[in-house]
Order: C-alpha cells, then structure tokens, then sequence
C-alpha cells in the first residue's frame, strides 16, 4: 500500500484535505480520533490517566481533554507521563488499522506531530497543509471557542513552518478558498498519488520522459535529506550511509531535476538483501542495470558493479545508486561534487558540456546516448579529480 503522511499546524485545515482524500478512497487514519479511542470511558487507558492525573482530570466519567491540557502543557514531566500512557496505545491502534488497509490501497495517515516527531520517512509521501497565521488564528477562535491568547500560544508550541517544510513533499496552501485547496489536492490523488500506489504495488520505476536541464534549485538538498531518511530506515543496518551525489548536489550548477543519491553497503549481498525493502519503500530495483561504466585507471569492469534502483514516485525523479565501500565507482561518486564545489572553473566547465550535450540529444525519447556522450568528459576528468584531491588530503569519509 502507499502510506501517505498528512500534517498540519492547528487551524490550518488539514481536515478539509483528509475529508477530500477519503471522497476519493483513501483509507484516512486519523491519529486524533484514535487519541480520544483509546481513553474513552471504561477502558485501561482512561484508567491509567486517572490513577496518574487523579479525579480532576475526570468528569461524569470521561476525560476532561481540556483541564489535562492544561495540566501537562507546561508541565514537561507530565506531558511525558501522558505520552507513555496513550502512545503506545495509538501505536497499537494505528498498526491494527494499517494491516486492515487493503494492498492497493492509499493510506492517509493524518497525524497533527509528524513533524514534532519527526515521523517523516516512515511514509512514501509527506503532504503539508497551511495557511497564515493570522487566518490560523481566525479559525480556531471560530470553530473551536479558543480564546485568540490561547490560539496563538498553541501555534507557537507547534512545528514551525521552516520544520514543516522542511518535512513536506508537497506543500499544500490552504489559506484561500476551499475550493482552491480542493482542487490541488485532486489533481495531486489524480496524476500522482494513484500512479504512485500501483508503481509500488508492482514494483516499477515510475517513467518521466526525458529530462531536462534545468536551473539549480535550492529545495534539491531538503528533497535529497528526505529521500535518504526513507532509504536509511527501509534498509536498517545493510546501509552504512546514503549520501546525496551528482550534480544536483552541486550549489549553482545547473541539472537534470533527478536527485542522484548513493548507498554505501559492505557488499553486493548485502545490496541484494535489502532490496525488497527498498522496492516497499518506493525504490524498486532496475532489472538490468549491475554496473557502472570502467574508467581508463581501473578498467576492470568487475570492479565498478553495483545495484540500482529508482523512484516509483511521479513527482519527484531519483536514482538510487547501491556500491561497496571502497570501490572506484563509490570513490569517484563522493569525489566528484567535492571536486566540483571546491573547483568553480571545472563546475563550470562541466556546466558547459552538459548544456551542450542537452541540446544535441534535445530530441531523444530516453537519456541513453546523453549519458554515453558525457562519458568522454568524466574519463579526462577523473585524473584531474584524483590531483586534486591528493593534493588537498580528501577522504571520502570527509
């Protein structure tokens, strides 16, 4: 199933896209709802509060949400106590939940501190709703009778929007209409959220077309940050580390939008054992491909094998490199954009070849010969690489 993050600060609305997703077919799991399930009267959860928060909390036999908020929103200890009692209980809950979704189905995960808890990459997808503050406020004060001190006091204890951003693979504004949200996040369910379930479902890379050479974009770091923490937890321990590579690692160089990213293993057995939990993750293995291209100082092909697998995403193109520590082609993948960062006449150089080559192959269905044409200039680069970097003492581990 495509397990898909939903968050939101208070008052923004996040409501209004799970309603909108379950029109569709979602199955929504709202974290909230379970909270208030696993507390209600007569079960050991609303037990557990009381014998820890006494009677006060307690009224006509249900829990007084509002007077143990208050408890615990300035009492650090005690929202830790709380936190024992009920997340456990959520967890349960919500897998119970999650293994009663059908395999293909898309499963909304509505969850207010995803981003607090830093829950990101348990899920293929990370949608963001927001709005102003001030439109935040509005509303809370509006739909929920809060006082606007008490409003604003609840934003300010919540994620900031540079955290949620941060978190979001997609970034839903919701501070206009609601019409104006809803359509976005139709077109969203439409053209990717659909695509990318039955992409995982069969374990298939998700098709672009041909890429581009685009401008730099600044978000490319913060995309890469996000793909490697799903990577890393979907492969535990096999992975040593996962490093964002190739050229949209390069601050100002301009690239096809791909987030190249490279796992490092201690064998290709160990490649080859992780791989089903990467294809579950949304990173399916290609069929074919098992090797990089030789360069003239280590021509041996044996020793540039390696795994590789790509996004089943439609949104967001990546390649996912697997080599073994120590080999050329691991080397070379951590050298080059130090290289290039630290050369701004090679990056530049590099820059030039690349819009050429672009241009040439403008008309390919695929990037086969764009790839084999640059070829040329890594092999009378790698030399020039390697200089530098005995000359300046770069490791890898750096």
């Amino acid at each position: 199933m495509l397990r898909v993050g939903l968050t939101g600060g208070i008052g923004s609305g996040k409501s209004t896209v799970a309603r909108r997703l379950a029109e569709h077919g979602a199955v929504v799991i709202d974290a909230d709802r379970i909270a208030r399930e696993v507390v209600e009267p007569g079960t050991d959860g609303l037990a557990e509060i009381r014998a820890a928060f006494g009677d006060d909390v307690i009224s006509d036999g249900a829990l007084d949400r509002a007077r143990l908020a208050r408890r615990v929103f300035t009492d650090e200890a005690a929202r830790a106590t709380l936190n024992g009692i009920v997340h456990p209980r959520i967890g349960a809950r919500t897998a119970e939940l999650m293994a009663a979704a059908p395999e293909d189905g898309i499963v909304v995960h509505d969850v207010p501190l995803l981003v607090e808890n830093h829950l990101g990459p348990a899920y293929h997808l990370v949608l963001v709703v927001d709005a102003p503050e001030e439109e935040r406020v509005h509303r809370v004060v509006r739909d929920r009778g809060m006082s606007e001190q008490d409003a604003r006091a609840r934003i300010t204890a919540q994620a900031t929007e540079e955290a949620r951003r941060a978190a979001a693979d997609v970034w839903l504004d919701n501070g206009g209409s609601p019409d104006e949200v809803l359509a976005v996040v139709d077109a969203l369910w439409a053209d990717r959220l659909v695509r990318y379930e039955a992409n995982v479902r069969l374990r298939r890379r998700a098709r672009y077309g041909t890429p581009r050479i685009v401008e730099p974009d600044p978000t490319w770091p913060a995309q890469a940050t996000r793909l490697r923490e799903r990577i890393a937890m979907a492969a535990g321990h096999l992975a040593r580390r996962v490093d964002h590579i190739g050229s949209t690692s390069v601050p100002g160089l301009p690239a096809k939008d791909v987030i190249d990213l490279q796992v490092t293993v201690a064998s290709l057995a160990d490649a080859d054992a992780m791989a089903d939990q990467l294809a579950t993750a949304g990173f399916p293995k290609h069929p074919t491909i098992d090797r990089d291209n030789p360069k003239p100082y280590a021509p041996d092909p044996e020793q540039w094998r390696k795994r590789y697998h790509g996004s089943a995403d439609p949104g967001r193109p990546a390649n996912v490199h697997i080599r073994v520590e120590g080999g050329p082609g691991w080397r070379y993948a951590l050298l080059f954009p130090d290289w290039l960062r630290a050369n701004p006449d090679e990056r530049d150089a590099y820059q030039a070849t690349k819009k050429e080559l672009a241009e040439r192959f403008a008309g390919d269905d695929d990037t086969e010969n764009y790839a084999v044409a640059k070829e040329s200039w890594f092999d009378a680069a790698g030399p020039r690489a390697e200089e530098w970097a005995s000359r300046t003492g770069w490791h890898p581990s750096h």
